[in-house]
């Protein structure tokens, strides 16, 4: 049997988490896909989909940082976020929420987002916004549901219980030729 980082029984937690994003353009809907995983750098890897648990104590790295540390073949975790279309300029957004508890020792979440006519920055507010609503709600934090995400983000701030709100997100419009057009927004995980 091959050595692996794991002993049997053994948790796989992640350590460490970093944001990456890319838009591809191309005749064929997967090769559009891949110049999308290729411009966010993580072309090289077998991706893994993972759900939206950002775990206890893990550290956001600066993706440069995190890129060096991948392998060709690598299996590797990520909250993914895609978007494609072959219709010639329709915006298409991908975008990563996260929000994290003040307490370093609790879990936090991130979001993903997939949209068509939204702006980079619309998309992104409400990838975080996503985010930090299921943390809110897990940590017993009040809100009313129905104001604006600016409302809402100084409310989960105030209530002490959550320390952080980001998110990531690439746009694109459609070719203007209808080449199909992909864009990815991801938080990798590494252990």
């Amino acid at each position: 049997m091959e050595n692996t980082n794991f002993s049997p029984g053994q948790t796989m937690i992640p350590k460490k988490l970093f944001f990456t994003k890319g838009v591809g353009v191309h005749k064929d809907k997967l090769a559009s896909f891949e110049l999308a995983l290729r411009k966010a750098g993580i072309e090289k890897c077998n991706l893994v989909y993972v759900s939206s648990i950002f775990p206890p104590n893990c550290e956001i790295i600066p993706s440069t940082e995190g890129l060096r540390q991948l392998y060709p073949g690598q299996i590797m975790f990520t909250v993914l976020a895609r978007s494609e279309t072959n219709e010639p300029n329709r915006l298409i957004s991908s975008a990563i929420g996260l929000a994290i508890p003040k307490d370093h020792e609790g879990y936090g979440y991130l979001s993903e987002h997939h949209s068509f006519g939204d702006t980079a920055k619309k998309a992104g507010e409400y990838a975080e916004d996503l985010a930090a609503t299921m943390l809110a709600t897990t940590l017993g934090v009040e809100f009313d549901s129905e104001t604006a995400w600016k409302e809402r983000e100084q409310v989960y701030k105030a209530s002490g219980k959550i320390f952080k709100t980001t998110n990531v997100v690439q746009s694109a419009e459609g070719d203007k030729d209808g080449l199909w057009t992909t864009t990815i927004a991801a938080a990798v995980f590494l252990f």
